[in-house]
């Protein structure tokens, strides 16, 4: 026993050092004063400060976070609704509606990429075709009436995907917290004279607060780490920060990438120690409160 309790542990840590070996290389060298990626040159942080005076990376981050920010918030409120109406429904139907949920959360990125993409490029032409029939009818050229209903991969699309993909994570993290609510509350709060707006807003909502919060951390933590489905969605126009450094790539591997890499890097991490601690936190005040976590 003694001896496959250390084999485990032996493989676990090879593991893990083949995970995280690469990234420890790539922060140490984004802080290495030669453009060389196999010698060290002495420390520097000019890397970071060519990165920052970057237009094109600039440019890149506020579309990103801008496209994280309202695609977490959007996926939230309806993430949440959803939620909430996944947990009145009856059980079969709410069996069908989760895994149909649950679908975006397994499928490989590049299907979901390229299946919207071809979305959105059938829109833009029924909207187009759509757009040239009316332009041609004799009421709108006597009335000198313009309309123009299409449109191209840009930003619109890079953020309608990001809010798909990110409500069933939303979902996901409100539904236990759902289960656990005790269904007595609101209607307590309805018997002592409370609108249903009111008993949602202070009784049900801060019992789903954790829930909400974990799913909006989890939610911008994937939208903003993601590369494939925005390459499909975004169009020529508009780029992400994970767009960006493929780009560079391509190129050559600059010490720039390194620090761009490196901030990714330690900006998902922050999030994801966030959410560890916040969920920590929770099932140790429940454990406290002698309740399951």
């Amino acid at each position: 026993m003694k001896k496959n309790g250390i084999l485990s542990r032996l493989f676990l840590g090879l593991v893990f050092l083949f995970l995280y070996a690469p990234i420890f290389v790539l922060i140490v060298f984004s802080f290495n004063d030669s453009k060389s990626n196999a010698v060290w040159g002495g420390f520097t942080l000019d890397w970071y400060v060519q990165l920052l005076s970057n237009r094109t990376v600039l440019g890149a981050l506020q579309t990103t976070l801008l496209v994280s920010v309202l695609a977490t918030l959007i996926a939230t409120v309806v993430g949440t609704a959803a939620a909430i109406g996944f947990s009145s429904m009856k059980r079969r139907s709410r069996n069908l509606f989760l895994t149909v949920n649950n679908i975006p959360l397994t499928n490989a990125d590049i299907i979901t990429g390229v299946s919207m993409m071809l979305l959105f490029v059938f829109a833009g032409q029924v909207l187009a075709d759509f757009s040239g029939w009316l332009n041609s009818q004799e009421w709108a050229v006597n009335a000198n009436l313009w309309f123009d209903f299409s449109f191209n991969l840009g930003f619109i699309t890079l953020l309608i995907a990001h809010i798909t993909f990110d409500i069933p994570y939303v979902i996901v993290s409100v539904l236990p917290k759902l289960r656990q609510l005790d269904p007595n509350l609101a209607e307590a709060a309805l018997d002592l004279g409370a609108t249903r707006w009111t008993a949602f807003r202070k009784v049900v909502l801060p019992e789903l607060m954790p829930g909400i919060v974990n799913g909006l951390l989890i939610a911008f933590t994937m939208s903003i780490d993601d590369f494939v489905i925005s390459y499909f969605t975004a169009g020529s126009q508009v780029s992400t920060l994970s767009m960006v450094v493929y780009s560079m790539v391509r190129r050559r591997v600059s010490p720039e990438i390194n620090a761009l890499s490196t901030l990714m890097f330690m900006a998902v991490l922050i999030l994801l120690v966030i959410i560890n601690l916040r969920q920590a936190r929770q099932d140790a005040r429940r454990k406290r409160q002698g309740l399951r976590p």
